[in-house]
């Protein structure tokens, strides 16, 4: 069985870290061996935050060597650019285009770019770009985003979409009863709006 590799970046307080933890526990719930790992950069003040996962059916490294990664997740289309390099090739980008810039940008010693899910393309990648912030603030709650992105990983993994599902809907069973049909619907919103950004030109 080979190694799955998925890097999930953006900003902190979109929810990187927890999406990566359902993830895992989905994987675990499979029998995988699973190892992954997290740098967080001021996480809580809107710093970078990077998460690698790898499961398999032996796993001796939580880390992504560059140019290994199955897929990578955005959060933040920015900070998915700047990732790019960690793909291996025929790999897939997903990517959220609501736009969060982050302090560094602010500050003045980084210049967000103009245009991130064109500079990804121009590079032949696949991305499946879609605004997950903007699902989320339709259903009424920010903090969704990071469920959103995981309805949108869901037909990219090499298990079925309804077992990561399971993953999120039981975290939220067991800490927030009352967001259970919310996440539900994001999830599915996700699985949609990758679908659609996955579609072919008419």
């Amino acid at each position: 069985m080979s190694i799955t590799n998925i890097l999930v970046c953006g900003i902190g307080g979109q929810g990187v870290m927890t999406a990566t933890e359902i993830l895992a526990e989905a994987a675990l719930s499979l029998g995988f061996d699973v190892k992954k790992t997290e740098v967080a950069g001021m996480s809580q003040r809107g710093g970078v935050v990077t998460s690698h996962l790898r499961f398999g059916a032996r796993v001796l490294s939580p880390q992504i060597a560059p140019g290994d990664a199955d897929l990578l997740v955005g959060f933040e289309a920015a900070e998915t650019l700047r990732w790019v390099h960690m793909l291996r090739p025929g790999a897939e980008v997903l990517t959220n285009i609501g736009r969060i810039v982050p302090p560094v940008v602010n500050s003045g010693r980084y210049d967000y770019p103009d245009d991130p899910v064109a500079q990804m393309t121009a590079l032949g990648l696949t991305v499946h770009a879609f605004d997950a912030t903007a699902i989320a603030l339709e259903l009424g709650e920010i903090r969704l985003g990071n469920t959103v992105m995981l309805g949108a990983m869901a037909a990219r993994l090499p298990f079925p979409d309804d077992v990561l599902e399971q993953a999120v809907l039981a975290r939220f069973a067991r800490r927030k009863p009352q967001l259970l049909e919310l996440n539900r619907d994001a999830f599915a919103r996700g699985r949609a709006a990758v679908a659609v950004a996955a579609a072919p030109a008419g």
